[in-house]
């Protein structure tokens, strides 16, 4: 999610009357900025395999399809961990990061929404996304039975994750990194926050509503010098939880380099939280 074109597109509605339906889609491309290209050219996926996951979408009532990268983690009994990334960049922008979460000692299904990469075509949106990330966390629960199941969302993706924690009960632990309050809350902080938008705003995102209702403990780590998504967004997000929960600041830690500076932090979290070794 970038400030520039959003906060811009924003306010421009604010001048100029458009239809309803023409404002939700355009919001939808400003806030998902769906794409088939990855994060910093093209990052290795090697070792990671090709899922479909095939599903009947509610929402737009037709056939839906995800692709996603499958990480194995080698030992036996290793929980299992559903990644969902932030905006922009297809899912193999994510290989790093996917990467060290299997470091961690997970097995890792990342997928992309519809509109990103391989998945089916269209526009995402909050009910979308929601929608694919059950249907992956559903393909987890098939293909790892037994396995403690873990959600895992960077950014945007956060905000995706503790929607569905919200509504399922079958998930040990939750963790976000770099994520945000509110869609409202995030356009506040920028520089015209202050322009009257947030009843125009139909991609809400409201994390900060939904997260008391996680059972599971939660991580929300965030960066210390992240200029996109304030630490104060995160921070407020985690008090807005009930416990378990532990909040990470990564000293140094940028919206796209947290994942790599806190590793260690994580493994920390890991063990203190989640009892993970």
């Amino acid at each position: 999610m970038k400030r520039g074109p959003l906060l811009s597109s924003l306010a421009l509605v604010v001048a100029v009357s458009v239809g309803c339906a023409t404002l939700d889609a355009k919001q939808r491309e400003w806030i998902f900025q769906p794409s088939d290209r990855s994060w910093g050219g093209a990052p290795s996926t090697e070792g990671m395999q090709d899922v479909w996951i095939d599903f009947a979408s509610e929402a737009t009532g037709s056939p839906a399809r995800l692709h996603g990268l499958w990480l194995p983690q080698g030992r036996a009994g290793a929980p299992a961990l559903l990644y969902l990334h932030g905006a922009r960049w297809n899912v193999a922008g994510s290989a790093g990061r996917i990467r060290r979460m299997q470091e961690l000692g997970f097995s890792v299904l990342a997928i992309d929404y519809r509109g990103f990469g391989r998945s089916s075509a269209g526009l995402p949106s909050e009910t979308t996304a929601a929608e694919d990330a059950r249907a992956a966390w559903d393909w987890l629960a098939q293909h790892q039975p037994g396995k403690p199941r873990y959600l895992f969302g960077h950014s945007l993706g956060g905000a995706i994750a503790i929607d569905l924690a919200s509504k399922v009960d079958d998930e040990q632990g939750t963790m976000v990194e770099g994520t945000f309050t509110s869609v409202p809350e995030v356009v506040s902080t920028f520089k015209w926050g202050w322009l009257p938008v947030s009843a125009l705003i139909t991609q809400r995102f409201e994390s900060v509503r939904k997260v008391a209702r996680i059972g599971s403990p939660l991580l929300v780590v965030h960066g210390s010098e992240d200029s996109l998504i304030l630490p104060s967004l995160g921070r407020k997000l985690y008090e807005a939880a009930q416990e378990p929960k532990q909040f990470v600041l990564v000293d140094g830690g940028s919206h796209h380099t947290t994942n790599t500076v806190g590793q260690a932090q994580y493994r920390q979290a890991l063990a203190s939280l989640f009892r993970l070794q």
